[in-house]
């Protein structure tokens, strides 16, 4: 069974964003509980790192996702423009804009989207510790501007269907990284995959790169698309180890089975 991490973001005496008497923590709290309810539903194991008003730091957030060995972790949260009806929209904020955290991060914002939501994209931040602490792929959610009038009142004439969005998005995920898990654990071989480039330059440049450092790369051509890997390793516990070692160097990693014959 899956383990999914829900966050109320803020809590307690941090209200996070507030207009007209509305609190962020109070939104974050109403739409954890409700996409947990739908999930559960669903048979996933659902924790919480809070159900009611209570404050949390950051860290000790991201510390429940690892202590609950979750599979995925999703932050609620909503955002604030200087100026009120300034702008307008979802996005997705990930630690790395890359494997299950990219997927995580495009299904939830595709299917809010379908809700009306402007869909603002992924946005990469690495100063967040509650994604940059957390040992699973893990989405904050900025679910429409509090200070924006038109998304209060989709959120508010639409909530359980954006609560259902959120949730197919995390589900979407959950099926879609499982098949990758499979495929992997089932090969005989591993690679790890640190970039995806339209023209062969790119893909030369990274892999350049990746041996100025010290770690062995190689260009596999996949239709259209040159992907840098790095490395080809006997078991998961290597591969695991060295995506490990790339991932604290700075670089984008995806463990994948070796497929094709290296070019």
């Amino acid at each position: 069974m899956a383990v999914v991490t829900l966050d109320a973001g803020h809590g307690g005496y941090d209200n996070g964003a507030s207009y007209q008497g509305r609190r962020e923590k109070d939104d974050n709290l109403n739409l954890a509980l409700a996409v947990g309810n739908i999930l559960q539903n669903r048979g996933v194991d659902v924790r919480y790192t809070r159900t009611e008003d209570v404050y949390q730091t950051p860290q000790r957030k991201a510390a429940i996702a690892n202590e609950n060995g979750s599979d995925l972790f999703v932050s609620f949260h909503r955002n604030s423009s200087p100026s009120p009806n300034q702008y307008s929209g979802v996005q997705t904020l990930v630690y790395a804009d890359s494997g299950p955290r990219r997927l995580l991060a495009q299904n939830i914002n595709n299917e809010l989207e379908k809700v009306g939501f402007t869909n603002l994209g992924i946005s990469v931040r690495k100063d967040l510790p509650v994604i940059r602490e957390s040992n699973m792929p893990a989405g904050l959610v900025e679910v429409g501007f509090i200070n924006t009038e038109r998304d209060n009142a989709l959120l508010d004439a639409k909530f359980p269907e954006v609560a259902q969005a959120i949730a197919d998005g995390i589900l979407q995920t959950l099926q879609e990284t499982d098949r990758d898990v499979r495929a992997t654990e089932e090969a005989e071989s591993y690679t790890i995959e640190t970039g995806m480039f339209a023209h062969e330059d790119n893909a030369k440049d990274l892999a350049a790169l990746l041996q100025e450092d010290g770690f062995e790369s190689f260009i596999e051509k996949r239709g259209r698309y040159y992907v840098v890997c790095q490395g080809m390793y006997p078991s998961l516990t290597e591969v695991r180890r060295a995506e490990q070692n790339l991932y604290e160097s700075g670089y984008e990693t995806r463990i994948a089975p070796i497929m094709e014959e290296k070019s």
